[in-house]
Formats: C-alpha cells, structure tokens, sequence
C-alpha cells in the first residue's frame, strides 16, 4: 500500500522546481501543465517537463501529470507529450462523470493510471461512477475551485464544503483508490495549515496536496500514524492472529472488541507508517 501522505504540485515550465523536486520528502510529486503554467508557456513547458521526467531521479515519489483539459487547446498535446515516457499516472482537471475517464482511458499507454480532479459539481454528484471508471487510482480534492462553483468560503472549518468533500472520500472508499485533500493556500500560516491536516486525517482523507515545500513537514507529520497508533496497531493484530489460531472469531485488546474490520485499518495503519506488524 503506498502512502499518499504528501502530494507537492510542481509547476512543469519551472526546470529549477522540477530539479529541486528530486530531493523533497514527499510521497508524490503532481507535475502541472495545467493552472501552474500561463497561457504562453504551455508549449515549452511540455518541453521541460518531458526532459525532467526522462531525466529520472524522482526515486520512490509517485509521478503524476496534470495536463489540461481535453477541451482546451493544450490537453491533447499535453498528454502526447508525457504519454511514451509513462508517469505514474495523469492527472485529469475538471472530471465531471465517468465518461471523461473512459476518453482519456483509450489514449494511455502501458501501466499508467488515472487521477480525477473532484473540482466541479456536477463531479461531485458523478463521483460513484467516477470512482468506478477504468485505471481510476485517485481523487485530488480541488477546494478552491469547487469553494467557487458553490459560492462558498473556504476559511475556518471549512464547514460550507464537508457535503461535496465527504460524497467524494466516500466515492473513493467505495471504489477502493485514495482520496486527498485540497491545498491550503496560506502557506506560511503553519498553524492554519495543521489545522487542516488535521481536519482531512480526521475525516478518512490519505492526505494532502501541497503548493509549497514549506508545507511538506507537517503534512507528513500529521498524516503519519503516531508511534502510539502504530504500537496499538500491532497488538490488533497479534490478538486476532493468535485467536483465530483458537478458533475465535474475535479478541480483546485493552477492554475493547477487535474483529476482522478493526484488523484490516490496524494493517493500513502500519503500511502508512511504513512499518511491518
């Protein structure tokens, strides 16, 4: 299970970022062609980003390329360009059902996936199907833009997005992909962005996308399970492997009932820390 704890945008016309990328500790990097990149930096920025992904170095860091939308002028181009070189998977803006999945499904090559910004609403009544498309191994959360549709805020508790956010982590519970949070946009406002870190972990989210380096610490801090979770995990287990090996269908660990769905989030626990049982 790979952790999805810190996910960086990384403007694709910008070779000194893509470079400086190389050596952040986060567990994706989503290369943007899309909001990231003016207008008239859009032809070279394919040029760029095709010559850092050929250049390798990004290591264990999941490789996802936002391109712009198929009813753009650039989104066919964009996807020409990163689609030999096989990133990890691509990165659709905009996705509203399940059929801009399936269009973009035909185009790709060998074992990349797909990753649907959830920024629009009629995404967000689609997200079920979209969560079900082909090669789907993701949902970014696109906060702001989907805060615009709305016409809601985005500060403070965020209560005004908890429908459109919760029917979308849901979707992908269901669909069985992961599901991250939108950007926190003040990014020299540490407590804020804890806060909000927080917040998605409470809700279910695998983490969050990230506009600065600066935010990269914490997000990973918040979204990796403490050493308190991480032990109690492990004692999950080991009670229910040792009864099952009696027989029993369930155990015990300090006063409280541990069946087979407690077991199955101890193991996501430990593959999130990065930890064996």
């Amino acid at each position: 299970m790979r952790p999805w704890r810190s996910v960086l945008y990384i403007p694709g016309s910008k070779e000194r970022a893509l470079d400086k990328a190389r050596g952040l500790d986060v567990d994706a990097i989503i290369f943007d062609l899309e909001d990231a990149v003016a207008v008239a930096e859009k032809d070279a920025a394919r040029e760029t980003l095709s010559a850092a992904l050929r250049g390798g170095g990004y290591g264990s860091r999941a490789r996802i390329v936002r391109i712009n939308g198929f009813d753009t002028p650039w989104g066919a181009d964009d996807l020409d360009a990163v689609a030999e070189l096989e990133p990890d998977a691509i990165l659709l803006p905009k996705v509203n059902s399940a059929d801009d999945i399936r269009a973009l499904d035909g185009k790709l090559r060998g074992d990349t996936r797909i990753w649907a910004m959830m920024e629009t609403t009629h995404g967000v009544f689609n997200a079920a199907e979209i969560a079900l498309a082909p090669k789907m191994q993701g949902f970014v959360l696109g906060t702001n833009d989907l805060a615009a549709e709305i016409g809601c805020e985005t500060g403070g508790d965020r209560l005004p997005l908890m429908m459109a956010m919760q029917t979308c982590l849901a979707a992908a519970r269901m669909g069985g992909i992961a599901c991250v949070d939108g950007v926190f946009n003040a990014f020299k406002d540490e407590g804020g962005l804890r806060a909000e870190c927080e917040q998605g972990r409470s809700l279910g989210m695998d983490g969050k996308t990230l506009i600065h380096p600066a935010q990269v610490a914490i997000c990973n801090e918040v979204f990796t399970p403490s050493p308190d979770k991480v032990e109690l995990a492990r004692r999950q287990i080991a009670a229910f492997e040792e009864a099952e090996a009696k027989g029993q269908g369930v155990a015990v660990v300090d006063g409280k009932i541990v069946e087979n769905l407690h077991v199955a989030t101890a193991r996501k626990t430990l593959a999130k820390a990065g930890v064996n049982a």
